[in-house]
């Protein structure tokens, strides 16, 4: 059995937040559940699609699609070890969440996100 939830959370790299807002509010059909300076999220149907404006982890210029998981060390460790590389550490983002990115061997960025 697996010891993860699947992709549920896809973080978008945009180079202007407000603009990247408008689009993504008429492609979902919603308003932001979560909207500051620095981040803007959406949830619909399961998924979590997140909008983080130029720079840091999602710099990759493609979205980054998160892997829930119960043990984000764990399960990093374990990816190392089969040959992926740390992009990111984990870090905080918010009460009881942790995110980390990683890069399998052709580069590809993928993320960890872990709920406490």
């Amino acid at each position: 059995m697996s010891d993860n939830e699947g992709i549920k959370t896809v973080l978008h790299q945009v180079t202007d937040l407000e603009a990247a807002k408008a689009v993504y509010t008429a492609l979902l059909g919603t308003e932001p559940s979560a909207d500051a300076e620095y981040y803007v999220g959406y949830d619909l149907a399961g998924q979590h699609i997140g909008l983080v404006p130029g720079g840091g982890p999602e710099a990759a210029g493609s979205p980054v699609c998160y892997w829930h998981v119960p043990d984000i060390e764990t399960k990093l460790a374990e990816l190392t070890a089969a040959g992926a590389t740390v992009k990111e550490a984990p870090r905080t983002v918010g009460p009881g969440r942790q995110v980390a990115t990683f890069t399998d061997p052709d580069g590809n960025v993928l993320g960890l996100l872990q709920d406490q």
